[in-house]
């Protein structure tokens, strides 16, 4: 069975190469380009089924590479590759619609495994309703819109995925471990803090209507409970 179709924006071109020949060597194709302002054209050519973005790059850097392809395909799993380990850097690339953030040096056993995380997520199926009610708030899914009487909001694409989540196991517990595995690749403590911030976040769209409750259920996870 062929593997997933790996796009791959990376300057260092010892690195990329030892990568992408890792990479095809387990029966990826792999798309390489070393320029950021090049990325997104050739993005759009090649459609892959995964995209790892560098951050510093010549021309554009992988932040922005991101943004434009959340303009273009909102599924499109996006792992980031940076020696930036501020909390600010990946919550960045979290809000851009970042699926996983990857510090370097990192070994390529650990870049296959998130890569095999994202796109499993990605397999998921979607619901065969596009667009929920909750409560006073519209919910499409497909267009990552959260929308009321009083406002409308473009979600990114992490937002909407846990909204959706917890949407969809409504009145019932949802492990903390689980939303991290699913929506983050891996229940690592930095990754937990992440969640915490957009579980706050969520909150705080939906706070408008008392009737939406996100229960937090110390040390196990969340419960979503709608009037």
């Amino acid at each position: 069975m062929k593997k997933a179709k790996v796009f791959y924006v990376e300057d260092e071109i010892f690195l990329a190469k030892i990568v992408m020949d890792t990479l095809r060597d387990r029966g990826y194709e792999v798309i390489h380009e070393s320029d950021g302002g090049k990325a997104l054209q050739k993005f759009s050519n090649e459609k892959p089924d995964v995209c790892v973005l560098d951050i510093m790059l010549p021309n554009k850097d992988g932040f922005t590479i991101a943004d434009e392809i959340r303009e273009k395909d909102t599924q499109v799993p996006i792992i980031f590759l940076s020696a930036k380990s501020q909390p600010s850097d990946v919550v960045n690339g979290f809000k851009l619609g970042g699926n996983d953030y990857i510090r370097k040096p990192f070994s390529i056993e650990e870049l296959i495994v998130r890569i095999e995380n994202v796109l499993k997520t990605k397999e998921e199926p979607i619901p065969d309703q596009e667009e929920v009610n909750i409560g006073q708030y519209t919910f499409n899914i497909k267009r990552q819109t959260l929308n009321s009487q009083y406002e409308q909001r473009k979600l990114s694409y992490r937002e909407s995925e846990l909204l959706r989540l917890l949407y969809e196991n409504r009145d019932k517990i949802v492990e903390r471990s689980e939303i991290l595995t699913l929506l983050w690749g891996s229940d690592s403590f930095f990754n937990s803090r992440n969640l915490d911030v957009y579980v706050t976040k969520i909150r705080n769209y939906l706070k408008n209507d008392p009737s939406i409750e996100i229960i937090t259920i110390k040390g196990i996870g969340y419960r979503f409970v709608t009037g």
